[in-house]
C-alpha cells in the first residue's frame, strides 16, 4: 500500500499536499536540474513516486488507486511542475492510460490491470501519434487484424511518452481500415512489450527530458484478444479522447505550476539585483509588473477549482 493511501481515505487533502511537498523538497528539487540537463532518466524518483501511489491517484480506491478527486490531483501536478515539469509528465500519460480502462474497459479488464497500473507494477501511456499522422486521429495506419484469440498488429509509432522505460501502451490502432466514418474502425488495445514490440530510438528534445519520448515499430506482435478495452471493435476513438480529459486537466495545471516557479524566481531576482542603490524590487514599475504576474498565476489557478 503506498504511503498516500491512508490519507487518501481520510480525504484529508492538507495532508496529501504536504507529503508532496516534502516529497518534492527531499527527492527531486535537488537534482532536477542536473538530471534534465543530462537528459537522464529519473528512476529514483519514479522509484519514490510509486511508493507514494502517484501512478494510481486518480484510480478509484476498488482498484487499487487513491481515488484521488481532479480538484486535488490538480493541485499535485501544479507542485510538482513548478519544481520539475516532467516528473509530471510520467504519471500523467500513465494515468491517461488507466482512466481509458477505468471509463471503458469491461469489469475483467479492470480488476485484471488497474491494480498493476496503481501500485506501478506495470508503468506506461498511450500511443497515438504516428510518423505520419499527429492531430488526425482517424488517419492512422497502425492495423490489428484479429487472428483466433489473438490480434497481429503491425504498425509504427512515434513521439510515444514512456513508451521506452514503460511496460505497456494503450495503442490506438485500425481494426477496420475501410469503415466509414473513419473512426468506427478505430480500437484502443493494451500491448505488453514482447516480441513483435520494437523500440527503434529515443527522440531528442530541447527541454522536457525527464519524460522519455520514443519511437517504436510492431512488427507481427500478437496481443491478446482480451486486450481490447471494451471487448468491442470500432470504439478506440471515443475511448481515448475520454481518457485525454485527464491528460486536459494535467496540461492546464502544469502551466499554473510553471507560471508559479517563474513568479518565485522573478521575485527573488528583483530583491538581489540593485540598481540606483536599491533592489529593483523597489522601483514602482517592476513592482507593476510582478503584480500582473501574480495576478496572471492567480487566475489561472482559479480556473483549475
Amino acid at each position: 500500500m503506498s504511503s498516500l493511501a491512508p490519507r487518501a481515505d481520510s480525504d484529508d487533502e492538507a495532508q496529501i499536499l504536504n507529503a508532496v511537498d516534502r516529497f518534492l523538497e527531499r527527492d527531486v528539487e535537488p537534482v532536477a536540474h542536473d538530471l534534465e540537463h543530462a537528459d537522464e532518466w529519473p528512476a529514483d524518483i519514479v522509484a519514490k513516486m510509486t511508493e507514494l501511489g502517484l501512478f494510481g491517484a486518480t484510480i478509484s480506491a476498488e482498484y487499487g488507486g487513491l481515488g484521488l478527486s481532479a480538484s486535488t490531483y490538480t493541485k499535485i501536478v501544479e507542485r510538482v511542475s513548478a519544481v520539475w515539469m516532467s516528473v509530471s509528465g510520467i504519471f500523467n500519460s500513465h494515468l491517461i492510460m488507466a482512466a481509458a480502462v477505468e471509463k471503458y474497459g469491461t469489469e475483467e479488464q479492470k480488476r485484471k490491470w488497474l491494480p498493476k497500473f496503481a501500485a506501478g507494477e506495470l508503468r506506461g501511456g498511450i500511443a497515438l501519434t504516428e510518423p505520419d499522422c499527429g492531430t488526425d486521429l482517424q488517419a492512422i495506419r497502425t492495423r490489428a487484424d484479429r487472428d483466433g484469440d489473438h490480434y497481429v498488429v503491425n504498425g509504427a509509432k512515434t513521439w510515444i511518452s514512456n513508451s521506452i522505460m514503460g511496460h505497456v501502451l494503450a495503442v490506438l490502432v485500425k481494426t477496420n481500415p475501410d469503415a466509414e466514418p473513419r473512426h468506427r474502425g478505430m480500437s484502443l488495445l493494451l500491448i505488453e512489450k514482447g516480441e513483435g514490440f520494437n523500440v527503434s530510438r529515443k527522440l531528442e528534445k530541447l527541454g522536457y527530458k525527464g519524460i522519455d519520448s520514443g519511437e517504436f515499430t510492431l512488427e507481427d506482435c500478437k496481443v491478446p484478444a482480451e486486450n481490447l478495452i471494451g471487448g468491442e471493435e470500432g470504439r478506440g476513438l471515443q475511448h481515448i479522447l475520454g481518457g485525454l480529459a485527464l491528460g486536459r486537466i494535467n496540461v492546464a495545471a502544469r502551466g499554473v505550476g510553471v507560471a508559479r516557479a517563474a513568479l518565485d524566481k522573478s521575485i527573488s531576482y528583483t530583491q538581489i539585483r540593485q540598481t540606483f542603490g536599491q533592489p529593483i524590487c523597489q522601483h514602482q514599475a517592476i513592482q507593476i509588473k510582478l503584480a500582473e504576474m501574480a495576478t496572471r498565476v492567480e487566475a489561472g489557478r482559479l480556473l483549475l477549482e
